[in-house]
């Protein structure tokens, strides 16, 4: 970055106040020595800054503030991840960016499972180990099968199509409802598809396309399945995904 912009941005940070006014009581003036306005434009370009300096010796993933640390282990070798969250702890410390032990979790996958390490300590705080997590939107199972994912995922998209219900007792035309299903509750069926679609099983993706169906069926009533999507021009899960 141009030392020009660096200038501007410490002038514009440099000895910034603030103070809270709560009825007719104005509290003194406080030093701000960390952070950024909320709502500036500067603050997603100098958080992106911060967390592209951590960066620990294994495989690391970063999406704004979530970081995911990612070590394969061989049979019979020791797992370093200990050593790995020790030193992202010692990174984000300098630049005041506090790790939440108690919201981080630890997933084993594998052979690994049979002969677990010890807990992880994360600041004090011992590491919860789960079998499942949503991360990023994305319920991952320790036996990489996609069963909790799809079921959240139908679940989300089954709740969304009882306001497609609503809208179509109310007489919404259908242009709308078909609007309402793209814009509303496709996404969510589709959403992330190219890590887990390939692993789905027969029984799985009948489960998402049920979800189609009973859309088209509230759109459409009793119409052909098939004949009726070509009438919308819209393609089938499947074929998206």
């Amino acid at each position: 970055m141009p030392d020009a912009i660096i200038q501007r941005m410490c002038s514009c940070l440099h000895h910034h106040r603030q103070r809270v006014m709560i009825g007719n009581v104005m509290s003194d003036w406080l030093v701000i020595n960390a952070g950024m306005p909320q709502g500036s434009y500067l603050g997603p370009l100098t958080f992106i800054m911060l967390v592209d300096s951590l960066q620990a010796l294994c495989m690391t993933h970063k999406y704004v503030d979530d970081t995911t640390l990612s070590e394969i282990v061989a049979k019979s070798a020791t797992s370093h991840m200990q050593i790995y969250c020790d030193e992202v702890v010692q990174q984000s410390e300098p630049a005041r960016m506090n790790i939440n032990g108690r919201k981080t979790k630890e997933m084993l996958i594998g052979s690994i499972s049979k002969d677990p390490p010890p807990h992880l300590m994360l600041c004090g705080v011992t590491v919860d180990r789960v079998t499942t997590f949503k991360l990023l939107g994305v319920h991952v199972s320790s036996n990489l099968k996609w069963t909790d994912h799809v079921d959240a995922m139908v679940s989300n998209a089954a709740s969304r199509l009882h306001f497609l219900k609503q809208l179509n007792r109310a007489g919404a035309p259908i242009r709308d409802l078909l609007h309402f299903y793209i814009a509303i509750v496709r996404p969510v069926l589709e959403y992330a598809c190219p890590v887990w679609h390939s692993g789905l099983t027969d029984r799985q993706s009948k489960t998402i396309k049920n979800i189609q169906k009973c859309t088209i069926h509230i759109i459409y009533g009793e119409s052909d399945y098939k004949t009726a999507l070509i009438v919308a021009g819209v393609d089938s899960l499947k074929n998206r995904c």
